[in-house]
């Protein structure tokens, strides 16, 4: 590393010590329940995870973190009750890791938790759900979940649902049906912050129209960069002012390096072919994983492939619409030098020899996130005033129409 090197990861250091990242999704929890069942004992995050996790507590405080959105996260094959049961399962042991390691996590629930977490030197835990399927069409269970401290839902997952189309599934919908508005319109009640990642541009668009609060897309990156449907259109990221929500770009190489994305697609068939899931992190079918890329080597992605990323974000959108959203533990490959949570330096000092301000760079890592979970709030608060929970259902508001919904 040179000297000018060396300064500027320095300077990203310092400025990471007092504007900490707020990090969008990491996959964690599905992470321990895939490889050690939850049994903490056997993956302690208070020890040294590397090379079988991309979360611990030592590299987390050496990323500079300081608030992470831990992914409660469900597969789209699983459905009804046992999705649901599979949610539950997942904000459990995000709180049994909070009850066990109080010294380094803490609850976080609003944005003033998350500041009380930065002045105490706590790595503020807020929960997203990851996959609107979840809820099992029930406005009841997406108030439970927000009891029980959920604070964003990622619309879709893979695969479209009943009321949702996904970016990388059939387009059943046409985007929200007349059920998928009420549940916009019911996470802006309850001050749940409605997450674009992974659903159609579609979705995107009706729920920037239909949302009253500020949204976020909480690990996506840009597709003018990156042609991959799991970004934003430029159309969408200009839209973001106005609703004042915030893009958290994301690490995946698939979708912040074009030439991965036709690599990714062999990878994931050669996975498939060998009884595995593409998404499988487990030792097994990383063994599979890495004998594929020493056969086929694979485009490897940089720190500088995602600035670029942030970059376009940046003229787009603006710098006051922007986070970072690494999806740790939830993918197979990363960039390099961005291959766990102790990268985030990196790419701050990437930005910093790209002329990013020291004010600009606290929006991002920091200033950002807290005021659109606080504008989130805000309008719970008169949402709330006006109307009582909802108790519309998906059969009254989209019954009959046979896999293509009514809208609203």
């Amino acid at each position: 590393m040179t000297g000018g090197a060396a300064g500027r990861l320095a300077e990203a250091r310092a400025l990471l010590a007092e504007y900490p990242l707020v990090d969008g999704h990491n996959d964690l929890p599905w992470a321990l329940r895939e490889t050690v069942g939850y049994d903490l004992d056997r993956a302690d995050i208070a020890g040294d995870l590397t090379g079988r996790l991309h979360t611990d507590l030592r590299r987390l405080r050496s990323g500079g973190v300081g608030a992470q959105f831990w992914s409660v996260y469900v597969p789209a094959e699983l459905s009804g009750d046992h999705a649901v049961s599979a949610c539950l399962e997942q904000i459990d042991v995000v709180g049994r890791l909070l009850d066990r390691y109080p010294a380094d996590l803490t609850r976080a629930l609003t944005a003033d938790d998350m500041v009380a977490a930065r002045a105490q030197g706590r790595i503020a835990s807020l929960m997203g759900a990851e996959g609107g399927h979840a809820i099992n069409n029930s406005l009841a269970t997406l108030r439970a979940f927000h009891r029980l401290g959920v604070r964003y839902m990622t619309l879709t997952h893979n695969s479209t649902t009943d009321w949702a189309d996904s970016a990388t599934d059939e387009a059943r919908h046409g985007g929200l049906t007349a059920f998928g508005a009420e549940v916009v319109r019911e996470m802006n009640r309850v001050g749940m912050l409605v997450d674009l990642s992974h659903v159609s541009a579609d979705v995107m668009r009706d729920a920037l129209r239909i949302s009253t609060a500020p949204v976020i897309f909480s690990h996506s990156s840009a597709r003018a960069v990156c042609d991959h449907p799991r970004n934003i259109p430029d159309d969408v990221l200009a839209a973001l002012p106005a609703n004042g929500g915030i893009a958290m770009a994301t690490f995946v190489p698939k979708f912040v390096l074009p030439e991965a994305i036709e690599w990714t697609r062999r990878a994931d068939e050669n996975m498939r072919a060998n009884g595995f899931h593409p998404l499988d992190t487990t030792e097994p079918a990383m063994r599979v994983q890495h004998a594929f890329e020493a056969a086929v080597p694979r485009p490897v992605a940089t720190a500088a492939t995602v600035a670029d990323h942030l970059d376009h974000m940046r003229e787009v959108a603006g710098i006051d619409h922007l986070g970072i959203g690494g999806d740790y533990d939830g993918t197979a490959f990363l960039p390099q030098g961005l291959e766990d949570v102790s990268g985030y330096p990196l790419l701050v000092a990437e930005l910093l020899e790209r002329h990013w301000s020291p004010a600009d760079l606290a929006k991002l890592t920091w200033e950002n996130a807290v005021r659109v979970l606080r504008g989130a709030e805000r309008v719970a608060v008169e949402e709330s005033a006006r109307r009582g929970p909802s108790i519309a259902t998906i059969a009254e508001l989209d019954g009959g129409q046979n896999g293509h919904s009514a809208r609203r």
